[in-house]
């Protein structure tokens, strides 16, 4: 999706609530969720990104932003990366001296994110039916600051995220989140795989489906 306009972004939601994910789960955080998604991953839960938006300008962004009075953001969609001027919204984030992280799906190229932001980047299972949509590329431009998140749908997803961390020797590079398929598979089930394997990896939660009822936006 591309703006019309050159300081504009078309914006589904902008919100204040407790980061459910990655190394800052459980701190308050400002969301701004950014319209569109050329993915269509079989467990989505933000389907209602794809297409509602309101073109904003980032002046306007960053004044509602700023009304939450913190300084942790989270730049996601649907796809980020989908809209070119997302950089100059980060650029501008991080030269305020917010504390930026994006979360994109893997299948964008990460090569021109600020290096001031936090890259929080999916590699994508097979049981999200978007694993042929990986850009392995991106692998080679992750740094220790960055975190990787598999999302585990059952057994073959995690046997194959393995072995995509020891092929790329991930644990290396950055941090590696996992996570259950929210109402999937039982969280005890993945944690005790990964404690079988002893793999370096941390297992995580989406906390905000626990704090408040999974389907509900905006949280």
């Amino acid at each position: 999706m591309t703006s019309p306009s050159p300081d504009t972004l078309f914006i589904n939601e902008i919100f204040f609530s407790i980061q459910g994910e990655s190394t800052r789960i459980g701190l308050p955080c400002v969301f701004v969720r950014l319209t569109s998604c050329d993915l269509r991953c079989a467990w989505c839960d933000t389907a209602y990104a794809f297409d509602e938006g309101t073109e904003m300008s980032i002046d306007v962004i960053l004044k509602k932003v700023e009304e939450y009075k913190c300084k942790l953001i989270e730049i996601t969609g649907g796809e980020p990366l989908l809209q070119e001027n997302v950089h100059l919204l980060m650029k501008r984030l991080c030269d305020e001296r917010y504390d930026v992280m994006i979360e994109t799906g893997g299948h964008r190229d990460i090569s021109g994110i600020d290096s001031r932001v936090k890259r929080i980047m999916d590699i994508k299972c097979p049981g999200s039916l978007m694993e042929k949509r990986n850009r392995w590329e991106n692998i080679k431009l992750l740094t220790a600051k960055d975190e990787v998140k598999f999302v585990i749908a059952d057994e073959t997803d995690y046997k194959w995220a393995k072995e995509v961390i020891q092929k790329y020797s991930l644990t290396a590079r950055c941090t590696i989140l996992m996570s259950p398929v929210f109402g999937n598979i039982e969280n005890h089930t993945l944690a005790e795989w990964i404690l079988r394997d002893h793999l370096r990896v941390q297992f995580q939660l989406q906390i905000h489906k626990y704090i408040w009822d999974p389907t509900t936006r905006g949280v």
